[in-house]
């Protein structure tokens, strides 16, 4: 099978019925809130231990039917952001679910206007085990949720307003297609950034200005979204009493204002590891100074594509080997047609795994070029879809985890793929080759991420400070926060300036970034307790899967071995770092050494 046949099939989780099952879910989901609210609206606090219980329940099953829909049509449209029906449909869905929410929102408000004693009464209630944790997390919100009516107006115009901006950004952006020298069609973006492996400078160079070629059109338009958006994040903020931009993100992440920036004060002072693998970078490749579209320049001439079928057994090896409890499941997505594996025109960026329902699987979705480090992407989303499966068992309201460990099992995942295909390296070219895969990784994600974030940073207050931001301010924001990751390692060349607009995560889920830092360290803390313990430790990563979001980080840690609230952990992940630094330092000086 070539990557061009693997597409996913997304009819169970309509039960075979496509669009019009959609349909029928959301009004039988619809149907069922009404009853809800008119048996429970206005006397949460009245209910019986086992009517609390019963009301859980159907909460539950009410949000598992609207999620069927929502999933199916999400699905859809990210493989085809340019098919007007499909368009039309996800709108559709999105609308219902939103009147939904809207006439469910009292249970959420009743209950966290609850006393802590009489809260504490029902949440020893038998019956609720895969929602207690979720119920204690949302009475943390009670200092910032408005009236009922006020909720209800904000979940209503969600759809015409952040949600409406944030599908136009989606559509603008995988409507991009990059007209590249020696190609006769212009190609996706994805396979134009895939170019930037290249270990031909001068095809790298022009792939960069190609991307800032393709960017430049619609710019104007994207910054208008960033600016809309970004301003009605503040309103949100003022409303709702956060402190700061980011202090929704750290309460939905349950973790404190102060644990996140001593994350990010930690990576920021280590910048210099990033450095120092870019200076040496530029010595393999014959160069004075890496410029930005140098930055993940094969180090080797050893670039071998990869094709589908032996990325499926590379992957589904490394589970096995490590437990056939996630090698069976593992090899379940290829089986049940749950992956979406080629680029294609007006399809989504990028890679994710989505949960969809715990009655049914999760799926992936890739854009699979045929680049090794697309076997490394392939093997981190089956790692976050292997999560979402062990944890289905905790049922809607806890399979998923708060961000901030949401990668844990997908670094897990793709360390051990890395660390087989370095087992199978041939020659001392080809190791150097994915130890510098293996470093830039975790440059990409601990060090970058960081700087996604100030950049972010910086954006939200000038937002807040300044009014709406020109494309030039953002662009200046944008260098300045690179510029501050990079130091004299890298020179920026001017088109790069305008590389932030095509980052989803900015625009739909504001201060997602850092938790890419943040699983990569704890991920990583994770990978050496398995060194050090071997198979003895392979039952409490099952434990910790299966858990999924059934208890809060620092707990979750635990069950590994992990202390995420001692003062010194970021700095020992980072250590974890820099011995992979190390690592390439050393296979780099011995490739020196030989020419």
């Amino acid at each position: 099978m070539t990557v061009e046949d693997v597409s996913w099939d997304l009819s169970p989780l309509v039960h075979g019925e496509g669009d019009a099952g959609a349909d029928r879910l959301l009004d039988e989901a619809a149907e069922r809130a009404q009853t809800f609210a008119t048996t429970h609206a206005g006397r949460v606090a009245d209910l019986t231990a086992s009517e609390f219980a019963a009301a859980v329940d159907e909460l539950m099953e009410i949000s598992e039917l609207a999620s069927r829909s929502g999933h199916y049509a999400m699905l859809r449209f990210s493989i085809d952001t340019a098919d007007a029906q499909i368009g039309a449909l996800m709108q559709r869905m999105q609308e219902k679910s939103t009147a939904i929410e809207t006439q469910l929102l009292f249970f959420e408000l009743e209950w966290a206007a609850l006393e802590d004693e009489r809260a504490d009464e029902l949440l020893a209630a038998e019956g609720i085990d895969t929602a207690r944790h979720f119920l204690r997390s949302a009475r943390r919100y009670r200092p910032h949720l408005l009236s009922e009516p006020e909720e209800k107006i904000l979940a209503e115009k969600s759809i015409s307003g952040s949600s409406a901006w944030s599908r136009l950004f989606s559509e603008q952006v995988s409507a991009l297609a990059v007209t590249l020298p020696d190609e006769p069609e212009p190609v996706p973006l994805d396979s134009a950034l895939a170019r930037l492996m290249s270990p031909d400078r001068g095809v790298r160079r022009s792939t960069a200005e190609a991307v800032t070629a393709a960017l430049a059109p619609g710019l104007r338009t994207r910054a208008f979204i960033f600016n809309t958006l970004l301003h009605d994040k503040a309103v949100d903020d003022r409303l709702r009493n956060y402190d700061n931009w980011l202090a929704s993100r750290n309460l939905s992440n349950e973790a404190s204002d102060e644990s996140v920036q001593a994350l990010l004060a930690a990576v920021r002072n280590r910048y210099e590891i990033a450095r120092r693998w870019y200076r040496l970078k530029a010595q393999l490749l014959g160069i004075d100074q890496l410029a930005d579209y140098d930055r993940m320049a094969a180090v080797t001439q050893d670039d071998e594509p990869v094709e589908w079928e032996e990325a499926k057994e590379l992957v589904l090896a490394s589970y096995a080997d490590f437990t056939p409890e996630l090698g069976d499941p593992a090899r379940a997505f290829f089986d049940e047609r749950r992956i979406d594996a080629p680029p294609r025109p007006s399809k989504r960026g990028g890679a994710f795994a989505a949960y969809t329902v715990p009655s049914e699987h999760p799926y992936l979705m890739l854009n699979y070029t045929a680049k090794r480090r697309d076997v490394l992407v392939l093997a981190h989303e089956m790692g976050h879809g292997l999560h979402a499966e062990l944890a289905r068992p905790r049922g809607v309201l806890e399979q998923g985890t708060p961000l901030t460990l949401a990668e844990t099992a997908s670094v897990f995942g793709e360390t051990l793929v890395f660390r087989r295909l370095l087992d199978q390296a041939a020659t001392p070219e080809s190791r150097l080759s994915l130890l510098a895969e293996s470093i830039e990784g975790s440059i990409a994600t601990v060090f970058r991420q960081t700087a996604m974030n100030r950049f972010e940073e910086l954006v939200h207050g000038a937002r807040r400070g300044e009014g709406e931001l020109s494309v030039d301010r953002f662009n200046d924001l944008w260098a300045q926060s690179q510029e501050e990751l990079l130091g004299d390692s890298v020179a920026l060349s001017g088109g790069y300036r305008s590389w932030w607009s095509y980052v989803p995560h900015f625009i739909s889920t504001p201060g997602y970034v850092y938790a890419y830092a943040y699983g990569q360290l704890l991920a990583l803390s994770i990978y050496k307790r398995y060194l050090d313990e071997g198979e003895a430790f392979v039952p409490s990563y099952l434990e910790l899967l299966r858990a999924g979001g059934s208890r809060s980080p620092e707990e979750l840690g635990r069950i590994v071995g992990i202390d995420l609230a001692d003062p010194g952990f970021w700095d020992s992940g980072l250590d974890l770092v820099e011995a992979q630094l190390e690592e390439a330092e050393a296979a780099a000086r011995d490739a020196l050494a030989k020419t």
